[in-house]
């Protein structure tokens, strides 16, 4: 399931159109490195259901009045926050 939560299967449009987003703003998110939708041989973006879930966090975030830097630190913070989580679940599971 992890692998096809991660697979790019949605396009730009269907992506932007999920998440009640414009096109433009997924494609300055891109660009300022909030997602990172897989490519096809000839460019096109895909987008998987994990980014499609991540737009929807960064609408949330732009909703409680972030900017785009801000929001960029929050989902390192939330991404080390879900690392460490994993990381402190294994070590309790080996005593």
């Amino acid at each position: 399931m992890a692998g096809e939560q991660a697979r790019g299967v949605y396009a730009i449009s269907v992506a932007a159109d999920l998440v009640s987003m414009e096109i433009q703003n997924l494609r300055v998110y891109e660009r300022r490195g909030l997602v990172a939708p897989s490519r096809t041989p000839g460019g096109s973006r895909l987008y998987s259901r994990a980014d499609i879930e991540r737009l929807h966090r960064i609408r949330e975030l732009l909703a409680d009045g972030l900017n785009l830097a801000g929001i960029g630190r929050v989902l390192e913070l939330e991404a080390e926050v879900k690392r460490l989580r994993r990381e402190n679940a294994s070590l309790r599971g080996r005593r």
